[in-house]
């Protein structure tokens, strides 16, 4: 396809990206205002650059590339820095850059008093000009950057509140564990270039169509199963799931930015971009549905005992990523992408709207310190119950489309996939219901005095609501139909029912203790003994790996690094050259002792000395 250069599609970058250098450097002499301005209006203009270039390019029937210049040059091996929109990354960019900007308007309401105001914003547009490279990136290289640029600006979000020491152990945790899965992605990147010659997708994914189906494993299975390790790390799967609940450590806007609609969703969008390499390796699909069950299931379980309301939706995000890794490893690419919209809206209002509470409640989050807010702060409520409707399934709300498609589909890959689906989406709908009921049902068990958020902070709920109302209607199936020629699953009006049962149970068990037998939680979880304080406990997957990993490395690098490279090499090299400088001055000082004998003797030496020399010269010759 001829280029197109009319589009300036590299535009779409470079708004976040002036914003963030604007801020970043100057923003400190700014005020408030303008610094909002900046951060909004960058992202904004990304969204409108979006539409522009999406109107002007139609139908998308082949990729739109765009090639600006050799980036990197080394024998046949030429990679370029070239961008492309085709239908997967054009709902990818509406995603990132609408629902960002909303997340920016409402971060000005909730960061208004923070310190650091313009550090923020500078951090926030640098993380949506790194994702937008991820998305828009047309070789694997490109790609990587913005993804090792989303990991940086998380690390700097979640640890925004650096003198916490809370905030720091996050941030590392988040980078640590990102770096694990980087580490595999990496390699599939180096494996692609020593199969195919290249990076560029085009490439790859055509000779990669043209390579046989590897019904045991090759290296299309190699390349597939790395770039699964990195998923796992971005998106938060098992094993690599544990650094995502911590982050928030961050302010909640920066919760919402990475949960909803950017980094998290990375990994999925990744093996969707890949699917002509997944789809002729069914070992490694069958490794992203099984993952992706897993985690699903283990996050659900975990969500039902948490009482930060940030870490509850946190582990909720967890559960839905893997119910789209559900969806890509049963071959619904389109399902699984279609979730990742609908997340995005009903994700991001969950998140905002607990935002919106603790804001009410001047900071805090624990749940047993909250109760009957529905009527002190009612649009707080009835937007965050609106994202708790999309997220259980219930018809007609967005969540109830896409989940459905993805277990349909899990369906007629493997029965069981799906009952262990539909069980995961009924605690789906009990574990977020009783953050709600404990929320804004019976009596006020807080301290502070709830008021509603202004108008700047409420604003973006409401139309996130709407959202999730109405964004299940949205034709991203469709759209992605020509993409992935996938096998169309009729609606079993029978399965679709089941699910919906299980999660109107979740929702009437969460009412049931929670709002009409209040206090029997208590009861029910010493009646599960030892399971509810593995549930309660996070499965301790976190102190396995202190007592398997970090302790281990921390007490190695005293032993090794503080005990013998830190006292051998460098304390004893400081030593030896503070021992060589001390004996060679002193030898020094006795030649400028100021005696002039010495200086006498000192010269009559240097000529016997030169004398000598001389006439063992001559004799030589």
């Amino acid at each position: 396809m001829p280029n197109q250069p009319d589009l300036q599609l590299w535009l779409i970058l470079m708004f976040p990206l002036l914003g963030a250098l604007i801020n970043g450097t100057i923003g400190r002499r700014l005020s408030k205002g303008l610094i909002s301005t900046i951060a909004i209006g960058s992202v904004a203009l990304s969204f409108l650059w979006v539409v522009r270039a999406l109107s002007e390019l139609g139908q998308l029937d082949t990729p739109h590339i765009e090639r600006y210049f050799t980036w990197i040059s080394s024998g046949d091996l030429k990679i370029g820095f070239d961008l492309s929109v085709d239908r997967l990354s054009s709902i990818m960019l509406l995603v990132v850059t609408g629902v960002g900007t909303l997340i920016h308007v409402y971060a000005v309401g909730y960061m208004d008093h923070e310190e650091g105001f313009w550090r923020f914003f500078s951090y926030l547009n640098l993380f949506m000009f790194f994702m937008l490279i991820l998305v828009l990136a047309q070789n694997f290289l490109l790609l990587f950057v913005g993804w090792e640029g989303v990991g940086l600006c998380s690390y700097l979000l979640i640890g925004f509140y650096f003198l916490e020491k809370f905030a720091g152990d996050a941030a590392k945790k988040a980078f640590i564990v990102n770096r694990v899965g980087d580490f595999g992605f990496s390699l599939a990147v180096l494996l692609m270039v020593v199969h195919f010659g290249s990076l560029d997708m085009t490439q790859v994914f055509a000779a990669a169509k043209k390579m046989p189906l590897e019904e045991s494993g090759g290296v299309l299975t190699a390349i597939a199963l790395l770039l699964v390790v990195g998923a796992c790390g971005k998106s938060a799967q098992v094993p690599l799931y544990v650094w995502l609940p911590d982050a928030m450590a961050g302010p909640t806007p920066v919760s919402a930015l990475i949960h909803a609609a950017t980094m998290v969703t990375a990994g999925v969008y990744v093996v969707a971009r890949s699917s002509e390499v997944f789809l002729k390796a069914p070992v490694a699909m069958e490794v992203v549905a099984v993952i992706g069950l897993v985690t699903a299931v283990v996050a659900a379980l975990i969500g039902t005992a948490q009482n930060d309301i940030k870490k509850v939706f946190a582990y909720s995000t967890v559960s839905q990523l893997g119910f789209m890794f559900l969806g890509l490893g049963v071959g619904a690419f389109s399902a699984g992408i279609f979730h990742v919209v609908t997340h995005a809206f009903f994700k991001a209002l969950l998140f905002l709207g607990a935002g919106s509470v603790i804001h009410a409640l001047h900071g805090e989050q624990d749940l047993s310190n909250m109760g009957g807010l529905k009527s002190k702060i009612p649009i707080t409520y009835w937007t965050l119950m609106t994202g708790a409707v999309a997220i259980a399934g219930i018809w007609p709300f967005a969540g109830f489309h896409s989940k459905d498609a993805i277990l349909l589909a899990a369906h007629a890959h493997s029965p069981w996939m799906y009952w262990v689906g539909v069980v995961t989406a009924g605690l789906t709908a009990f574990y977020v219901f009783r953050a709600i009921f404990l929320c804004f049902f019976g009596t006020y068990r807080g301290k502070a005095h709830p008021h509603e958020s202004p108008a700047i902070m409420y604003m973006p709920l409401v139309i996130l609501a709407l959202l999730s109302v109405a964004g299940g209607y949205l034709p991203v199936m469709e759209w992605l139909a020509p993409l992935y020629p996938e096998h169309a699953h009729p609606h079993d009006m029978t399965l679709i029912l089941i699910s919906v049962a299980f999660a109107f149970a979740g929702i009437f068990i969460a009412y049931y203790v929670y709002v009409l037998n209040p206090g029997s939680a208590d009861g029910y979880a010493k009646s599960l003994g030892g399971v509810y304080r593995a549930i309660a406990g996070k499965f301790f997957v976190d102190e396995a790996y202190d007592a398997a990993i970090v302790h281990p490395l921390e007490q190695g690098s005293r032993a090794v690094l503080m005990n013998g490279f830190e006292e051998v090499v460098v304390e004893g090299g400081v030593n030896a050259t503070v021992a060589v400088t001390r004996w060679g001055g002193g030898f020094l000082r006795l030649l400028q002792a100021g005696n002039i004998r010495s200086y006498a003797v000192y010269i009559l030496l240097g000529a016997v000395i030169f004398l000598g020399v001389m006439a063992t010269n001559g004799g030589a010759r």
